[in-house]
């Protein structure tokens, strides 16, 4: 069989699964992975003070591979095109990889990450650009999940099989991003999950009533596009009914703590927070701020799409 590099999305995994107490063994089973592949990527990818950070791992990881190879000349005027896409907020994976497609140039996103913190060196600012440019580790600790209860939710495991597949549109995730407001300003996101295509809705109150009101204006704006959404379990999609009984669409919730259950909308989470940075305000942030936003990740190529953008596949697909 041929050996798969373990992903970015199985690195939260394995983060995850550890903190749970698992076995090498069980996160390996829960992963569908070798025992010894999970026990390799630890070793390698542990922190010196022996914890296992997923971004600290991914970077470790590039820097190995940027180091094993000897990388073709660019000239200034390809790195000018590279550092044009960067601006735009891509990542040097989705510039090396439309640069591939489009027969442009042929460029690692290892060398894109040496030219930026080399370019960061020298006093540029690409840095700035990228999705993890502000963003500061910090521990977390086991705490209780205070967060409000509600019986009668449709369990994930409840879905329709073909919502797994990704193979037809009309499956959603949805969750939301805060600012530093608590119980105010905040944004919630619906992902669709086989394009990764995104709206983004303003929150003026972080309140169930508030999302409700808001998911239902988004979704009417292609209602046909829309069969099942997945939440998590946070109060704010208490109101998840109200949104049914409005659209026609189905909720389904996540297992509580298992992210990585819906991690399309993790991922776009992530992505979204490079605009307005996690301990910042979103009092500033308008609507029209928010459908920019989702304008801009969804004109951006995505590596599991071949490298076109969630926009295209997903007019595609209607």
């Amino acid at each position: 069989m041929k050996y798969r590099q373990i992903t970015s999305g199985e690195r939260y995994a394995i983060s995850a699964l550890r903190k749970r107490g698992l076995s090498m063994r069980q996160i390996a089973d829960e992963l569908g992975r070798a025992h010894t592949t999970i026990s390799r990527e630890i070793r390698r990818n542990s922190c010196n003070d022996g914890g296992y950070r997923p971004f600290k791992a991914s970077h470790r990881t590039r820097g190995r591979r940027s180091r094993s190879r000897r990388n073709a000349r660019i000239t200034a005027e390809q790195w000018s095109v590279v550092d044009r896409y960067l601006r735009m907020d891509w990542s040097p994976e989705q510039v090396s990889g439309f640069l591939r497609v489009e027969g442009l140039m042929r460029i690692s996103h290892e060398s894109i990450y040496i030219h930026v913190w080399h370019d960061k060196a020298l006093g540029g600012d690409l840095w700035r650009h990228l999705r993890q440019a502000t963003k500061k580790y910090r521990k977390r600790y086991r705490s209780y999940d205070s967060r409000g209860r509600l019986a009668g939710k449709r369990h994930i495991s409840e879905r329709p099989p073909e919502v797994e597949e990704r193979a037809e549109l009309g499956h959603w995730e949805i969750d939301t991003v805060m600012g530093t407001d608590r119980g105010r300003h905040s944004a919630v996101t619906i992902v669709e999950r086989a394009t990764g295509y995104v709206r983004i809705g303003k929150l003026q109150r972080h309140t169930a009533a508030s999302c409700a009101d808001r998911c239902i204006e988004l979704i009417r704006r292609d209602l046909p596009a829309y069969s099942t959404i997945t939440a998590d379990n946070g109060t704010e999609f208490h109101d998840y009914k109200t949104i049914e009984v409005a659209t026609g669409v189905e909720f389904y919730f996540a297992t509580p703590h298992h992210s990585w259950e819906r991690g399309t909308n993790e991922n776009t989470n992530g992505l979204i927070r490079q605009y307005p940075p996690k301990k910042t305000s979103m009092a500033h942030v308008t609507q029209t701020d928010c459908d920019a936003i989702a304008a801009k990740l969804n004109s951006r190529p995505r590596k599991r799409l071949g490298f076109k953008t969630p926009e295209e596949c997903y007019v595609q697909a209607r």
